[in-house]
C-alpha cells in the first residue's frame, strides 16, 4: 500500500458501525507505592496514591472501536446499582451511547479491582456474578440485538464467561446476523466455544484454542501445529477464517484458500491486559472496510503490541496506529 491508500483506509473507519455483544465490566485501579511489609502477615503494604476507573470486557472493545473513529454499538447487561451507574457514566464520558444496554434489577455489574505498585500488579479482586441471564434479561437482549443488527456494518461477540452470552442467546443472535448477511467475529472463551457455528472470523488465543478443541499441542511452539489446529477449528465450527493470537509469536490467520503467520514486533511489554480487545476491535473495523485478511492480521498484530507498552487496560490510539501502519505498509523509516 502507498501512503494515500493507508490514509484513505483509516479515513474510512469513520463511516463504520460495529455491534459488540458480550460481557462488560468496570476495571478499577488502585495505584500506589510499596515501602514496607505488613506486620499482620507477610504481604506488602500498598499506600494508595490514585484511583482510576475504566471500561473493561466488551466495553474495552467498544472503546477501542471508538478510538479508531468508528461507532461502537455496545449491547450487554448491567445492574442498576452503584457499579452500573459508574459504568454508564464511563460510557458517556467516552462518548459511547448507552442506547443498546439492558439494565437489570437482579444482576450486579462486574467490577475488577487491580492493585498496582510501580509497574507491577500486586493483586486483583473480582466482584461478579457469572450465572446465565434469566428469561426476561435474555429476551431483552434478543430484542435489543434484533434492532441493532439492522443498523450495524459488522458484529463482534465478546465472550468473557460472565453469563451474558449463553448458548441460546448466541444461537439466536448468530441466526439473525446470518439472515441479514452480517460479517460476524467471535472472541471466545472455553464455556461457549463450540456454540459459535458459522462465524466469519473466530479469534481465540492459543490457550483457548487448545482448551476449546481439547487439543494437546507440542510444548515447543510450532506454527505448523497451530495451522493444523486452526484447520480443525474451521472444520468443527464451520468458520470461514481462524485468527489465532500467539502472544510473543504474533498472530496466525487462515482460511480455506490462504494463511499467514505474522510475527510479533519487538516491544517493551509492560502489561498484556486488554491486548485481545484491541486485536478484535481493529480486525472488526478493517473487515467492515473490506480489508483482506492478511492486512487485518498485520494491523491487528501491530495494535495489540502497541497497547502492551502501557500499564493497565488501555485502548489503541488511532493516530499512533496510523503512523506505525505507514511505516509497516509503505516501508518508510
Amino acid at each position: 500500500m502507498d501512503l494515500a491508500q493507508v490514509n484513505a483506509l483509516f479515513q474510512e473507519f469513520n463511516s463504520k458501525k460495529v455491534l459488540i455483544i458480550g460481557d462488560v465490566m468496570v476495571d478499577a485501579y488502585l495505584w500506589g507505592k510499596v515501602d514496607r511489609i505488613s506486620p499482620e502477615a507477610p504481604v506488602p503494604v500498598v499506600a494508595v496514591k490514585k484511583k482510576d476507573y475504566r471500561m473493561g470486557g466488551a466495553a474495552n472493545v467498544a472503546k477501542n472501536v471508538a478510538n479508531l473513529g468508528a461507532e461502537p454499538m455496545l449491547c450487554s447487561v448491567i445492574g442498576n446499582g452503584p457499579n452500573g451507574q459508574l459504568f454508564t457514566q464511563l460510557l458517556r464520558e467516552s462518548g459511547i451511547s448507552d442506547k443498546w444496554m439492558v439494565r437489570s434489577n437482579n444482576r450486579p455489574t462486574t467490577i475488577k479491582t487491580r492493585v498496582i505498585a510501580g509497574h507491577q500488579q500486586m493483586l486483583r479482586i473480582d466482584e461478579e456474578v457469572t450465572d446465565a441471564l434469566d428469561f426476561h434479561e435474555q429476551a431483552a437482549m434478543e430484542e435489543t440485538v434484533t434492532k441493532a443488527l439492522v443498523e450495524c456494518d459488522i458484529v463482534v461477540f465478546e465472550d468473557y464467561d460472565k453469563g451474558v452470552l449463553s448458548p441460546g442467546l448466541i444461537t439466536s443472535c448468530m441466526a439473525m446476523a446470518e439472515k441479514l448477511g452480517k460479517t460476524v467475529l467471535v472472541d471466545p472463551k472455553k464455556k461457549n466455544f463450540l456454540f459459535y457455528q458459522g462465524a466469519t472470523v473466530f479469534k481465540p488465543n492459543l490457550k483457548e484454542l487448545q482448551e476449546g478443541l481439547k487439543l494437546d499441542l507440542p510444548s515447543e511452539f510450532s506454527i505448523d501445529s497451530v495451522a493444523r489446529a486452526a484447520a480443525k477449528l474451521r472444520q468443527v465450527l464451520g468458520a470461514q477464517t481462524a485468527m489465532i493470537t500467539l502472544s510473543e509469536h504474533g498472530v496466525y490467520i487462515g482460511s480455506e484458500t490462504e494463511e499467514y503467520h505474522i510475527p510479533a514486533h519487538k516491544r517493551d511489554i509492560y502489561d498484556v491486559s486488554g491486548a485481545g480487545d484491541t486485536v478484535i476491535a481493529i480486525s472488526a473495523v478493517l473487515l467492515a472496510c473490506g480489508a483482506p485478511i492478511k492486512l487485518v492480521a498485520e494491523l491487528a498484530n501491530l495494535g495489540g503490541g502497541l497497547v502492551c507498552e502501557r500499564v493497565g487496560v488501555v485502548p489503541i490510539e488511532k493516530e499512533q496506529l496510523r503512523q506505525e501502519a505507514i511505516k509497516l505498509l509503505t516501508h518508510q523509516p
